[in-house]
């Protein structure tokens, strides 16, 4: 008798399927939020050069205007 309550149990369990897509999100947002560091790892050595070139570049230049 208790056999027959644990495997409907555990039939009705098995047939569930409320959570899945859920599941489904977590799995898909994880994949893409390391996607991204990925992407920022491999790139971001490229922008830090970058950025430094830009700052030395506008540290060298005259602001304002001038008289003539």
């Amino acid at each position: 008798m208790m056999t027959l309550k644990l495997r409907k149990l555990f039939k009705s369990f098995r047939a569930d399927e409320s959570g899945a897509v859920t599941v489904d999100w977590v799995v898909l947002t994880a994949a893409i939020v390391g996607l991204g560091m990925v992407v920022m790892k491999t790139v971001g050595g490229g922008i830090e050069g970058l950025g430094n070139s830009i700052v030395s570049d506008l540290q060298g230049r005259a602001s304002g205007y001038e008289n003539q």
